[in-house]
């Protein structure tokens, strides 16, 4: 007898069959995929009364510590300098207890014609402010701030680079944030001077993240970018039941990272428990910053900028030469491009590791490839490499003014080719960058529908849509294929994980524009209930997916190797 049977839906399989009414689950395994009127006998029956059910999303680049922060105000959605300083003020009425004034997901256009500055934030409060933009990559100071750090004085800071007026004084403006934040040096320095970065303010970040996963129909989520130093801090989620949705954890390597450290990567991977519900495994590697702030590595000079293309996060063939021995080590690398230059590089680098070391199906990935010359397009298929990508990430509500006018128009062509990497074999593996982007994938979906803001007054490059069938497949199916376990998730057949969602109606059945109003009614891992928006397993409260596994292996926090 079934434990649940859920029936009277649109099943998505992703597997031959393709389509199916029901899907039966027991022990935590999918044992039954067909017709209602052939399913056995269940001790529970939810009915779907129609709506879809697809395989869990799998989140493939989701930064579960950067979730939000209850003490920090965010600034997404203000588009104007005069909403920034508004909410800013507020935020620092409202909480004279905190030391400093933070603030998250500023975009970089807030300022017309040129990056925002410490003037910009003058008159709101005496308390240092410190504001990160929406891609984590760069961070705007005030003066009390600027002071504060002593980098009005000259005073370096290890977790990014102050940006210098023609004055010779420093703007209040820091690039290179978030490839220097997660360094040993960086993390130490922001958690000494910042207070957002305590371990304790961190820690509440990953489990309000993967309480919102669960909510959103996502039962598996990669986190891209963990510091060895910040390991415990996994374990401790794992320990203390809070991940209801699968994680994947990739640790960072730190450009100019030596042999020691990439032998510290494989003894970390090699001595952490084995756990279905939490994993490490993957390595992120840089291989050059972002667009926005002409920072990403470029083929050609910056429309808005002559003469100035970026640069590679390091000489080419240094990067080289660190994937490879990664690669011989066995690891899967999961590297940030979004230049066409960075992306080159990348595929080059990969190219170079399979034929020296002659390895296959690594699978390893690039993320974002926001920018792909036509030459380097088929280049995914042929090495079997994962564009790890973000459908929202291409809505003109955030790439319009800084992103379309740094690359300009006569390369909007090559602007996140969802449909021209689908077409040319390659496997996509889509995400939300949360928190760069919202996590729902349904906001995700309709992204990739549209290539339009979520008010849908504006869309661009429309050859590059997809259909819903490959974008939920680049969700789903994708993401398994990407972190090689298409055998078990990311698709719905006998022996597969129960990792599965049930959407809060037929998405296939609506139009782009009508999925902004669905979500995740019902979200399923390993055959245990960690979401019912409905309240329909029976009337019972959800069950946490974590109960189903006892944590035997899972390092304390006394005995674990790594530390804060």
């Amino acid at each position: 007898m079934l434990d649940l049977l859920l029936h009277n839906g649109a099943v998505r399989t992703f597997d031959e069959a393709g389509w199916a009414q029901a899907v039966g689950i027991t022990s935590g395994v999918i044992t039954y995929v067909g017709t209602d009127s052939d399913a056995p006998a269940a001790r529970r029956r939810i009915d779907l009364s129609g709506r879809l059910l697809t395989p869990g999303v799998i989140d493939s680049h989701n930064h579960l510590l950067l979730g939000f922060d209850p003490d920090a105000v965010s600034l997404e959605g203000a588009h104007s300098l005069e909403e920034v300083r508004n909410r800013i003020a507020d935020h620092a009425s409202e909480r004279p207890d905190l030391d400093w004034v933070c603030a998250e997901n500023a975009v970089y256009s807030v300022v017309e014609g040129r990056r925002p500055n410490a003037g910009d934030l003058r008159g709101l409060t005496d308390r240092p402010v410190f504001i990160t933009t929406y891609d984590q990559h760069s961070v705007w100071l005030n003066d009390a701030a600027l002071r504060v750090l002593g980098i009005d004085r000259g005073t370096s800071i290890p977790w990014g680079r102050p940006e210098v007026g023609a004055d010779g004084r420093p703007t209040g403006w820091v690039t290179d944030f978030y490839t220097s934040a997660m360094t040993s040096a960086g993390l130490r320095g922001l958690q000494r001077d910042i207070p957002m970065y305590s371990p304790d303010r961190r820690y509440r970040r990953i489990t309000s993240s993967l309480a919102m996963a669960a909510a959103v129909g996502i039962t598996t989520v990669v986190e891209p970018q963990v510091p060895l130093a910040e390991l415990d801090l996994m374990y401790r989620a794992r320990r203390e039941g809070k991940m209801h949705s699968r994680v994947i954890t990739a640790l960072f390597h730190p450009v100019g990272s030596d042999a020691e450290f990439r032998r510290d990567l494989r003894e970390a991977v090699d001595s952490a428990p084995v756990d279905d519900m939490l994993r490490l495994g993957p390595v992120k590697l840089y291989a050059d910053d972002v667009i926005e702030p002409h920072t990403a590595a470029m083929l050609a000079d910056y429309a808005n900028r002559p003469g100035h293309r970026g640069a590679p996060s390091m000489p080419p063939n240094e990067f080289t030469a660190m994937l490879g021995e990664l690669d011989r080590m066995g690891f899967q690398t999961h590297t940030h491009a979004t230049g066409d230059l960075g992306v080159r590089m990348a595929l080059d680098a990969i190219q170079q590791a399979q034929h020296h070391n002659r390895t296959t199906d690594r699978r390893h990935g690039i993320v974002h490839v926001e920018c792909l010359d036509d030459a380097d397009l088929p280049r995914f298929a042929q090495l079997g490499v994962v564009p790890a990508m973000q459908p929202r990430h291409c809505s003109p509500d955030l790439v319009a003014g800084t992103w379309m006018d740094n690359v300009g128009e006569e390369r909007w062509d090559r602007a996140w080719r969802f449909k021209s990497l689908a077409e040319s074999g390659a496997r996509l593996a889509f995400s939300s960058d949360w928190q760069v982007g919202e996590m729902d994938p349904i906001v995700g979906f309709y992204s990739a529908l549209t290539r339009a803001g979520l008010d849908g007054a504006s869309s661009w490059t429309p050859g590059e849509r997809l259909d819903l069938d490959t974008t939920i497949r680049a969700y789903t199916h994708g993401g398994a294929w990407a972190w090689h376990a298409e055998d078990e998730l990311g698709v719905i057949r006998v022996g597969a994980r129960a990792d599965v969602v049930v959407w809060s109606s037929n998405l296939y059945a609506l139009g782009a524009d009508e999925l902004l109003g669905e979500r995740a009614d019902l979200t399923i891992v390993n055959g245990a209930v960690v979401h019912d928006a409905r309240k329909e397993y029976a009337g019972e409260p959800p069950v946490p997916a974590a109960a189903a596994y006892a944590t035997k292996g899972v390092p304390s926090s006394e005995h674990s190797t790594c530390s804060h």
